[in-house]
């Protein structure tokens, strides 16, 4: 059974407007998509859930696949009565995107692929997530926030987002990051899936991102069959909180098209 998930659900449920389904990267929860929230809830119904292991949600250690995660989302949408969405990730989000558009197609009309790749682990990555998720459950999340900050954010960006980042890094419990860890050491290719997505398609990166860089949107955004491609100045690997004036304009292009070409409603109130 998938745990209950914390979660936000601001906005309109009932607007004509597509719903904007959230999904965090690690390791982070879903207060990273603040300025996102703010912005998008007053046309359109925002979800935004704590995957399972991070934020308020249940902790579940051991190994996460991205199915169970993509399992957890689908069953959350399934709670709150949203049959179809727009389905937003960043980094391991992006990826558990990617899952969900695997396993439940039927369920979304557009992706949002932010600083993110679709290719599988090496088996050097293997080794090395592992490694990680060792030491995670040994020392904790600081020693690990402190060495990844400035590639998370830029070293130029804001102290006050940084700050902010660095808060989220080390609130995750540790067992929950581990297991994430672990599982995405197992995902598989999503290279071939994504010449086969048949909805539109949004590739987001910061330019200066050093875990997800612009090559890897580069080559998303020729594979997908219908995408748009924006890199942000002046941004790492979490443009939507570095610049999220500019993130949320190449956001707010990409639905306003979606929104006039095709509006379906949200549905309503689930069980």
């Amino acid at each position: 059974m998938a745990p209950f998930l914390a979660y936000e659900d601001k906005g309109d449920v009932a607007a004509s407007a597509l719903p904007l389904v959230l999904i965090h990267g690690h390791p982070f929860d879903r207060t990273m998509w603040a300025p996102q929230i703010a912005a998008f809830s007053a046309g359109r119904r925002v979800i935004a859930p704590d995957l399972r292991g991070y934020g308020a949600s249940p902790v579940v250690p051991g190994v996460t696949l991205l199915s169970a995660f993509a399992e957890d989302v689908v069953a959350l949408l399934d709670d709150l009565g949203v049959t179809a969405c727009v389905l937003a990730g960043l980094s391991m989000g992006g990826q558990i995107a990617m899952e969900c558009y695997r396993l439940f197609p039927e369920r979304i009309r557009a992706l949002v692929l932010a600083d993110t790749f679709p290719a599988a682990e090496t088996p050097e990555g293997r080794r090395a997530r592992a490694a990680t998720a060792d030491r995670l459950l040994r020392e904790g999340m600081a020693g690990y926030a402190d060495e990844v900050l400035h590639r998370m954010v830029a070293p130029y960006a804001d102290a006050r987002v940084a700050d902010r980042v660095r808060r989220m890094m080390t609130g995750t419990p540790a067992e929950g990051a581990a297991a994430a860890l672990r599982g995405r050491a197992l995902r598989p290719d999503y290279r071939d899936l994504l010449t086969r997505v048949g909805v539109p398609a949004l590739v987001v990166v910061g330019a200066d991102d050093t875990f997800t860089p612009v090559r890897d949107a580069e080559a998303m955004h020729a594979a997908l069959p219908d995408s748009t491609l924006r890199v942000i100045a002046s941004a790492a690997h979490l443009p939507n909180l570095e610049r999220p004036d500019e993130f949320n304009e190449a956001l707010a292009a990409f639905l306003a098209r979606l929104d006039a070409s095709a509006p379906v409603p949200s549905g309503g109130h689930g069980g």
